[in-house]
């Protein structure tokens, strides 16, 4: 069965460019973001805290990990809030964050049953989960699982998590190619822009005349990473 029509409106059909990082949290954090309180679920050396911090100010951003990987190691505890958590129970109280943002974290939790069900008691009503994670990924940096965006979403809703969408991120051969010849700077280009694999795809969904909704799910089955949006819903069932 193809994935669109297994994922149906999980797949966007408004467009299917690749995004960056910095736009997603832009489009779910973004404009109306003062007053939120965001976490960085598996925030490592804390990049995107500080990033946060610097570019939403109005925002409260903490970032969460265990108590020790090599990233959590390159860490400056004096610029950003951090704190740490045992791997599965996320420290805050029921129904009191607004965003949680977890960007290619998810590949290296153990335990991703109880992560989600975490998840899912933090969020307010209406609170967002998004961010990227692996799927065609090479082991890297103590990964234990590559998801498919069926599987994610599988793990999602069984925590009780609508999902939104997945989008494509870069291309499984930029992934295989970064990791083979161990040349992260000239590869890390296609994480943020438009992946030479995903490029093509496009050229042909054009040629095809396929809608946006099937150039995003053939970009999909072939993504080394892509990207989620799952929100906590209003009111439980």
């Amino acid at each position: 069965m193809h994935l669109e029509t297994v994922l149906g409106r999980a797949i966007p059909n408004d467009h299917s460019r690749q995004p960056s990082f910095k736009s997603y949290v832009q489009r779910f954090v973004g404009s109306d973001s003062a007053g939120k309180f965001v976490v960085d679920l598996g925030c490592g050396a804390g990049d995107l805290v500080r990033y946060i911090d610097a570019t939403y100010p109005g925002v409260r951003c903490v970032g969460v990990d265990i108590e020790d990987s090599p990233e959590v190691r390159q860490r400056d505890e004096t610029e950003g809030a951090f704190v740490t958590y045992d791997g599965e129970n996320i420290p805050f109280d029921d129904s009191s964050v607004d965003v949680i943002v977890s960007r290619q974290v998810l590949e290296h939790v153990r335990a991703p049953f109880p992560v989600f069900r975490s998840v899912a008691r933090v969020l307010k009503p209406g609170g967002l989960f998004i961010g990227s994670t692996s799927q065609l990924e090479p082991y890297h940096s103590f990964s234990t699982f590559n998801y498919t965006p069926y599987g994610l979403q599988l793990l999602g809703e069984s925590s009780g998590l609508e999902t939104i969408e997945f989008r494509p991120g870069a291309d499984v051969s930029v992934l295989v190619f970064r990791r083979l010849l161990q040349r992260r700077s000239i590869f890390d280009r296609w994480l943020e822009h438009e992946s030479p694999l995903n490029s093509l795809i496009g050229l042909a969904g054009r040629l095809c005349r396929w809608n946006a909704a099937r150039v995003n799910a053939v970009k999909l089955m072939l993504a080394g990473q892509f990207f989620f949006a799952f929100r906590k819903p209003e009111r439980l069932s």
